[in-house]
C-alpha cells in the first residue's frame, strides 16, 4: 500500500472548511489476512463501533486508513472531527482519505504511521504501536499552541478575527489581516514596548520604578555575593524573600528565609538562575495575582503554592503522584495546570512543614510544596476578580502604566484581598511581562474570566481586523477582472495588494513574479502591513492543491464556468469544477457577483448562505436571469448598446461607453465588456461609488506591461497580432470572435494547448478553433508528459473534424516558426491571434531575424 497523492489543505476546501490532509492510498492489490480486523481493534480499541463494524469486509483496505489516521491524532492529544473516505475515478484499488487535522506535522505523521500499521497487519504481521504512538504524541505536544496564546487565538476566532500562525514552531501569531493586523506570541502583543519588557525582566529596577511612583512595595537590594545577601536580609525585622533579578514563572525564588543558612542556600538556588540575585522584605499573606490589559482590570487570582492533602495513608510523594496524574496537570504550560515537581526545593519547603516525601500525611492536613504560589511549578488560583478595591485597581493599573506595559501580570501579597491594599501593609512585588493567563481563564475555583477576550478587546477595539478582500475565480477572465478591481480601489486612494497568474503586487510594485493564484500567495497579501484591499484571483489549482488562504471574504466573483484542467486533481466533469469554483462564492459574507449568463454560475445562488446578496452581471440586458432578479430588487451590471449599466432594483444608471474602456478594444472584445461588468459589480457590492469605478474601467490599460498575455495588441506591418493567454474552447471562441469583430479582412489563428488536457479536449479545442479562424497553425507549448508532435496532433484532428480545409491547416511545431508562418498568411488589415502565450517575448524572438526594430519596440512597451 502506498500513497500516490499527499496535499495538506491549510483553509477551506472542496471538502470542508477547516484544515484537512487529503491523500490517496493505493492498496496495490493488497488484500487483508484473516483477523485483519481484530488485530486492528485490538491495537485502536476505541474505533467507532461503525468503523469496526465495517472492518471484516472491507472492499478496500484502503478503506481503513482514515478512520486510523483520525483515532491515531486522538490518540496523540490533537483530534480533529470531519473525516470521509471516497472512491478514486477508474481506480478501484485506490481512495482518496480526507482527515480534518489540529497539527499539520501531527496528521502527515499519523497518516504514515497509519499505512505502515495497516499494511504490516493487513499482511498478517505484529505491529509495536506503543513506541511510534509515544512520538507522535511528543511530536503532538511539540507543536501545541500555548495555553495563553491558545487563549487569546481563540477570543480573536470568536469575534471573527482572523488569525495566522507565522510558523508550526512557534507561538507566534498574526490576528487580522492586512494594516489592520496585530501580532501576538504567547500574551505579548505587537502594542507591547520593548523597553518596558526589558525594565520588567530587571525586578530591582522595577521596584525602584515603582516606588518613586508611590507604589508600595517590599524594601530590599540587588546583591551578587552571599555576604551581601546575609547582610541585607540582617536589616528586615523578619524573614527575607530570595530571587533571582531577572529570572520568571517563579524560577529560583524561596520565600521565609529566617536563618544565615536559608539565605545562603536561597541564595545559591537563586544564582542558578541569573547573575544578579534580590534580597527583600518578605511580606506575610496570600499571594495574588492581577491582570492589566489596556489600562483596565482583567481578572484577577489567589494564587496557592502546590500543595497536597493527607488522608492519613499515603505518603507525600505518594500523594503528588496521584495529584500529577489529574487530567488537568501536564507539563510545561501543555495543560490548564503544571504538574507539581517533587526536587530539592520540595523537600526543603517540607522540612520546614516537618515532613519529607516519604511522610505520611495526616487526614485533612494540607502541606505545600513550594514556598511561592506560580502556577508554572505546580500551583492553583482561585478567582478574586469581584473583590478588589477601587483602591488596589488603581495601583495596579498605576503599576502596569509606571512600567510602560499594555499586558501586565501584576504580582502582589497581602492579607485579604477584599482591603484596600496600604492600611494592611500589601505590596507588588513583581510585575510581569507575557504574563500567564491559565488561572484566570481556568481557575481551580471561582468564575473564569475570559482574559484572552480581555486581551483582543485592548488590541483590536470593536474592530474585526479584517480588510476589505474580494476573491475572484471562474475559468476564463480571473486575471483582468482582478486588476481592474484592484486599479479601481488603488485610484480611490486604498493600498491595494493583489495575486494574478502573472504575480504579486502591492500598491503596483511587483513582489513575486509567476503564477501565484494559490494559498501561499494570497496568504502574502494578507499577512502584508502595507495593505488595506486586497484583490486575490483564485484558480482551481490553488484550491484543490491547499485550499483558502481566507476563512472568508467581502464579496466573491465567479465570472463562469467551462470545460478545461478537467481530469486533472480528481476533477472529472464540469459539475465537479462548478464545485471547486462554487468553494470560493461560498466564503463570501457580502455579496457573489455571478454570471447570469452561465448556468453553473446561476445555480450557485441556490448554495448561499441566506444573508449574502447576489450580483449579477450580464452582457444580454433581456437575460431573463438578470431580469428576474431586478425585477425583485436585486442588483446587478448588464450592457445596453455600448452602454454600460449598474442595477439596484428599478434603479438604473448608465457608467460608460464600453468603447472608452482601453480593455474593450473599441467595443469588440465582449469578454473583457464581461470582465469589466463584474469587476464594477464586485466593486459596487464593496461601496465605491458609480463615479470611482467608471474611472477606474476607463484609465486601466491591459498592455504588455500592465496586464500581460491578456489581449494585448501590436502592429507587425498593417497586421494586428493579437497575443493572448487563452488555452481552452471557451478563450478560443470569444478571441475569434473578437478578431472577426476588428476587420473586415481575414482572421489566422496560431494555437497550442497544454499537454495535460485529455484527449477528447484538445480534440474539442481544435474543433473550436478551426470554427472560429480563417487559417490555422498549430504549434507546441508545455506538452507536460506527451511525446513531442503529440498533441499537436490531437488539436489538428479536432481542426478536420471541424471541416477546416487542408489547405488552411498548418503544423509548426516550433512557436517562433508557427508565428512567422502565421504572419506570412496575413496581409495588411487582417488580424493574427497567437493563443495559448506563455511570454510577449515568443513575438519578439520570432520577429527578430526578419524585424528587429519591430521586435525591439515590443520589448521595450513590455518594460
Amino acid at each position: 500500500m502506498r500513497i500516490t497523492e499527499k496535499r495538506f489543505l491549510r483553509g477551506p476546501s472542496l471538502y470542508n472548511t477547516a484544515p484537512c490532509l487529503m491523500a490517496v492510498i493505493d492498496s496495490a492489490g493488497l488484500v487483508p489476512a484473516p483477523g485483519f480486523g481484530v488485530r486492528l481493534l485490538a491495537l485502536l480499541p476505541a474505533l467507532s463501533p461503525e468503523v469496526a463494524a465495517r472492518l471484516p469486509d472491507l472492499a478496500c483496505v484502503a478503506d481503513a486508513v482514515e478512520p486510523v489516521v483520525m483515532e491515531l491524532q486522538r490518540l496523540a492529544g490533537a483530534p480533529a472531527d470531519f473525516s470521509q473516505t471516497l472512491a478514486v475515478a477508474r481506480r478501484l484499488d485506490a481512495r482518496r482519505a480526507v482527515c480534518g487535522y489540529l497539527t499539520e506535522r501531527v496528521a502527515g505523521q499519523a497518516l504514515d504511521l497509519a499505512i505502515g500499521m495497516i499494511t504490516a497487519l493487513a499482511r498478517g504481521e505484529e505491529f509495536d504501536l506503543a513506541p511510534a504512538l509515544a512520538e507522535l504524541h511528543e511530536t503532538a505536544e511539540d507543536y501545541a499552541i500555548g495555553t495563553s496564546t491558545g487563549a487569546v487565538v481563540n477570543a480573536a476566532l470568536k469575534r471573527g478575527i482572523p488569525a495566522l500562525r507565522i510558523t508550526d514552531e512557534a507561538n507566534l501569531f498574526q490576528l487580522g489581516w492586512g494594516s489592520k493586523q496585530k501580532r501576538l506570541q504567547a500574551t505579548i502583543t505587537a502594542a507591547t514596548n520593548s523597553i518596558a519588557v526589558g525594565i520588567a525582566s530587571d525586578k530591582q529596577l522595577t521596584k525602584t520604578l515603582l516606588e518613586q511612583a508611590g507604589v508600595p512595595v517590599p524594601g530590599g537590594a540587588s546583591v551578587t555575593t552571599v555576604d551581601d545577601a546575609q547582610r541585607v536580609a540582617r536589616r528586615f525585622n523578619g524573614p527575607a524573600t530570595i530571587k533571582p533579578l531577572d529570572a520568571n514563572q517563579g524560577k529560583g525564588v524561596t520565600t521565609t528565609c529566617t536563618t544565615p543558612e536559608e539565605v545562603e542556600r536561597a541564595f545559591e538556588h537563586a544564582r542558578r538562575h541569573g547573575r544578579h540575585v534580590i534580597v527583600e522584605a518578605f511580606l506575610a499573606g496570600r499571594d495574588y495575582r492581577v491582570l492589566v490589559t489596556g489600562g483596565k482590570i482583567a481578572a484577577a487570582s489567589w494564587r496557592r503554592p502546590p500543595h497536597v492533602t493527607g488522608d492519613g495513608r499515603a505518603t507525600v510523594g505518594e500523594l503528588v503522584a496521584l495529584e500529577n496524574r489529574n487530567p488537568a496537570r501536564g507539563d510545561g504550560h501543555s495543560n490548564i495546570l503544571t504538574k507539581i515537581p517533587l526536587d530539592e526545593l520540595a523537600a526543603q519547603t517540607l522540612a520546614k512543614q516537618g515532613y519529607g516525601v516519604d511522610s505520611i500525611v495526616p487526614a485533612g492536613v494540607s502541606v505545600d510544596l513550594r514556598g511561592n504560589a506560580n502556577l508554572s511549578t505546580g500551583g492553583t488560583a482561585e478567582d478574586v476578580t469581584d473583590l478588589l478595591p477601587e483602591e488596589t485597581r488603581a495601583i495596579c493599573i498605576r503599576a502596569a502604566r509606571t512600567i510602560g506595559l499594555d499586558v501586565a501580570g501584576i504580582d502582589l501579597i497581602c492579607q485579604d484581598i477584599a482591603q484596600p491594599l496600604r492600611e494592611q501593609g500589601g505590596g507588588i512585588i513583581e510585575v510581569n511581562a507575557a504574563p500567564g493567563i491559565r488561572m484566570h481563564q481556568y481557575p481551580s475555583r471561582g468564575t473564569p474570566r475570559d482574559a484572552g477576550a480581555a486581551i483582543v478587546e485592548a488590541l483590536f477595539g470593536h474592530d474585526d481586523g479584517r480588510i476589505p478582500v474580494v476573491a475572484v475565480t471562474g475559468t476564463n477572465g480571473k486575471t483582468t477582472t482582478s486588476l481592474l478591481v484592484a486599479h479601481t480601489a488603488r485610484l480611490a486612494g486604498l493600498r491595494t495588494g493583489i495575486t494574478t497568474t502573472e504575480g504579486v503586487y502591492i500598491d503596483g510594485q511587483l513582489l513575486n513574479k509567476g503564477d501565484c493564484t494559490g494559498y501561499r500567495s494570497a496568504r502574502s497579501i494578507l499577512s502584508s502591513p502595507d495593505v488595506d484591499f486586497a484583490v486575490l484571483e483564485t484558480a482551481r489549482g490553488g484550491i484543490l492543491k491547499r485550499g483558502l488562504a481566507y476563512d472568508r471574504c467581502d464579496v466573491s466573483v465567479v465570472l463562469n464556468v467551462s470545460s478545461d484542467h478537467l481530469g486533472l486533481d480528481g476533477v472529472e466533469t464540469i459539475e465537479e469544477l462548478a464545485r471547486v469554483k462554487l468553494v470560493v462564492a461560498q466564503r463570501a459574507a457580502r455579496a457573489v457577483v455571478l454570471n447570469a449568463e452561465d448556468d453553473y454560475c446561476v445555480a450557485m445562488a441556490r448554495d448561499l448562505a441566506e444573508h449574502v446578496e447576489v450580483v449579477y452581471f450580464a452582457l444580454d440586458a433581456d437575460n431573463p436571469v438578470l431580469l428576474r432578479h431586478l425585477e425583485r430588487g436585486g442588483r446587478g451590471a448588464y450592457l445596453e448598446d455600448n452602454t454600460m449599466v449598474l442595477a439596484n432594483g428599478a434603479r438604473h444608471e448608465a457608467l460608460l461607453d464600453v468603447r472608452a474602456m482601453p480593455v474593450s478594444l473599441n467595443g469588440c472584445a465582449r469578454y473583457n465588456i464581461a470582465n469589466a461588468l463584474a469587476a464594477s459589480a464586485a466593486l459596487a457590492a464593496c461601496g465605491f461609488g458609480n463615479l470611482e469605478i467608471a474611472d477606474g474601467m476607463r484609465s486601466f490599460v491591459s498592455d504588455s506591461k500592465h496586464n500581460p498575455l491578456r489581449s494585448n495588441l501590436f502592429d507587425v506591418d498593417g497586421v494586428t497580432v493579437i497575443v493572448d493567454y487563452a488555452h481552452n474552447c471557451a478563450a478560443y471562441a470569444a478571441l475569434a470572435e473578437a478578431a472577426r469583430a476588428m476587420t473586415p479582412g481575414r482572421v489566422v489563428g496560431v494555437v497550442a494547448a497544454p499537454g495535460d488536457r485529455r484527449d477528447a479536449d484538445l480534440v474539442d479545442i481544435g474543433r473550436t478553433c478551426a470554427a472560429g479562424f480563417d487559417d490555422l497553425v498549430v504549434y507546441e507549448t508545455e506538452n507536460r508528459g506527451r511525446g513531442e508532435g503529440e498533441t499537436a496532433a490531437l488539436l489538428a484532428q479536432g481542426a478536420r473534424l471541424g471541416r477546416i480545409a487542408a489547405d488552411k491547416l498548418s503544423l509548426e511545431l516550433n512557436v517562433h516558426q508557427a508565428i512567422r508562418h502565421g504572419l506570412s498568411l496575413c496581409q495588411a488589415g487582417d488580424v493574427l491571434v497567437i493563443g495559448c502565450g506563455s511570454s510577449i517575448s515568443e513575438l519578439a524572438e520570432a520577429l527578430r531575424p526578419t524585424r528587429p526594430e519591430i521586435a525591439q519596440r515590443i520589448e521595450a512597451e513590455a518594460v
